[in-house]
């Protein structure tokens, strides 16, 4: 059977589908960050809990270009997140789950990328190219962090976190 369906309305289907995967994959990022966030601030780990914390608000603004461009697609946007929450509370297991959960963001948006270029959806790629930046950015950090306290052993979140209290008020 031959079918009739216009080639832009499969593409879009097709960009909807990974726009959506991709707000439910935010959305599970916000959570568990904001999670970590929580937990950290309560175990006094100020610095930490707060790099956790913005990268939740940046994490945020993602699910609004996503949403954005699937309003733009005319489709509805899914507001369900990917998976629940993982209850971590070791700041080094944290911030290998949050490594792991952005290498995973930058290769599935990088495929994302790929796909819509390959359907002549450029606004979605574009989107798509952008995100990878900024999740490659995040697993620096985190990584970064996760290094140290290698380097510098346990107590160094707790250095870093008695060197923020030094800091005069607003100097976040």
């Amino acid at each position: 059977m031959i079918s009739t369906a216009d080639p832009q309305t499969v593409a879009n289907q097709s960009s909807l589908e990974l726009l959506n995967r991709s707000v439910a994959d935010e959305l599970h990022a916000v959570h568990q960050y904001m999670y970590f966030h929580f937990h950290l601030d309560d175990q006094g780990l100020g610095p930490l809990a707060r790099l956790f914390k913005q990268t939740a608000i940046v994490e945020m603004g993602h699910i609004e270009k996503l949403a954005e461009r699937i309003l733009f697609l005319k489709g509805e946007v899914e507001m369900a997140a990917a998976e629940s929450v993982a209850t971590i509370t070791d700041p080094s297991a944290m911030l290998a789950k949050a490594a792991e959960m952005e290498q995973g963001s930058a290769r599935d948006y990088n495929r994302a990328a790929q796909q819509c270029a390959a359907l002549a959806d450029a606004g979605t790629q574009h989107i798509f190219e952008q995100l990878v930046a900024d999740e490659e950015s995040h697993l620096d950090r985190f990584e970064k962090q996760l290094d140290h306290i290698k380097r510098f052993g346990p107590s160094y979140l707790a250095l870093q976190s008695f060197g923020a209290l030094n800091e005069p008020p607003g100097a976040e």
